[in-house]
């Protein structure tokens, strides 16, 4: 399981130098640069927030200031991104979630301590960008205090070459309900997005959809809240 102290350590990092071939993983150096180039777009005087969507929302493992209900606009929640490692094999590939251009989702959004932001946001980076498979950006979201604000979102990279068109949810359950990794399976972290988004009242459909597709598919007894 991914923990602040397995970030911290290096656990993280050397259990996909394990997982992974060189030419997928991005080295530290390319993770900062990236990192740093984004900042550089950062709104001026603005505080820094993450816009959480996937797993940040029930395993943020960083230190937040502050939490609210968020509302991103122009991106929808896609199961878009093929799997080869964690919840999935290179043999047998699942999906990863990611955000995809249209839509509106809802999430949370966590505002970063200023005093440690580079320390949070290096962590946020290596977790989401260790294979440059997403592109961060500053997107519009509205706060559940009404306030507007441009927070990071980590959504598709259109470009990569695990970037997969066909995300219609037949094939994409079917994927998911094949794949399983090293961490569990990958229809297990679709249980668990599903539980976290009920928890907060947040209702998404095309995760209620692909939920439903999975059960139908492995049988109610796989079936997890």
């Amino acid at each position: 399981m991914l923990t602040r102290e397995n970030m911290l350590n290096g656990a993280f990092v050397r259990a996909h130098e394990t997982l992974l071939p060189a030419h997928m993983r991005w080295d530290a150096e390319k993770i900062r640069a990236s990192m740093y180039s984004t900042l550089e777009e950062r709104p001026t005087g603005a505080p820094v927030w993450v816009f959480a969507y996937g797993s940040l929302m029930w395993n943020p493992a960083l230190a937040i200031e502050e939490m609210q209900r968020a509302r991103l606009k122009g991106w929808q929640r896609s199961f878009c991104i093929r799997l080869i490692s964690g919840r999935a094999t290179p043999d047998v590939p699942g999906r990863m979630l990611s955000l995809d251009e249209g839509g509106v989702t809802e999430g949370m959004a966590f505002r970063l301590p200023e005093s440690t932001l580079i320390n949070e946001l290096e962590m946020v980076w290596t977790r989401e960008m260790i294979t440059g498979l997403y592109r961060p950006v500053w997107a519009d979201v509205s706060l559940g205090n009404g306030e507007e604000i441009q927070a990071l979102a980590f959504v598709s990279d259109r470009l990569h070459p695990h970037y997969e068109q066909d995300n219609l949810t037949e094939t994409v359950a079917t994927r998911i309900a094949s794949a399983r990794g090293d961490i569990g399976t990958n229809a297990d972290y679709v249980w668990k997005l599903q539980a976290t988004l009920g928890a907060w009242g947040i209702r998404d459909d095309y995760v209620s959809e692909l939920a439903l597709a999975l059960q139908g598919t492995l049988g109610n007894d796989k079936f997890h809240q």
